[in-house]
């Protein structure tokens, strides 16, 4: 019995780098881990992050002091924050979070609320890694 190939045929592989390549084309990227509205961020140059809201319009350059440890070549540990180190952002823009519904109801008293609530953010391209 002759069987002939599904749909599609045979699927041609792309050509794979050696083993042992993706190792030499990874490139060692300072990192840094901020804290800014309560919360802790791990970025580096080039990422985009929602932070709580923050008083500055879009455009406007930013500059986290807060850096609590940096990563790369040498990593660097803050007590609580390394002296020195930033990290420089440019506010991309003012938004809002996806929307929640708040429901609160009394048991058989016809007693219902409901609420919607957005919370605000900022959108922050980050910019530099100063360690």
């Amino acid at each position: 019995m002759i069987r002939k190939p599904l749909m599609g045929g045979l699927k041609m592989r792309a050509a794979l780098p050696a083993r042992g390549e993706y190792c030499k084309q990874e490139v060692q990227r300072v990192y840094a881990v901020i804290q800014t509205g309560g919360k802790q961020y791990r970025v580096q140059q080039g990422d985009v992050i929602f932070v709580e809201k923050l008083d500055c319009q879009a455009g406007d350059a930013l500059k986290f002091d807060q850096v609590l440890f940096v990563g790369g070549e040498e990593a660097k540990i803050g007590t609580p924050v390394v002296e020195g180190a930033s990290v420089e952002g440019k506010v991309l823009a003012q938004v809002k979070g996806k929307k929640i519904v708040v429901y609160k109801y009394k048991a058989k008293k016809n007693e219902r609320k409901k609420q919607g609530h957005r919370q605000p953010y900022t959108k922050v391209e980050i910019t530099a890694v100063n360690a």
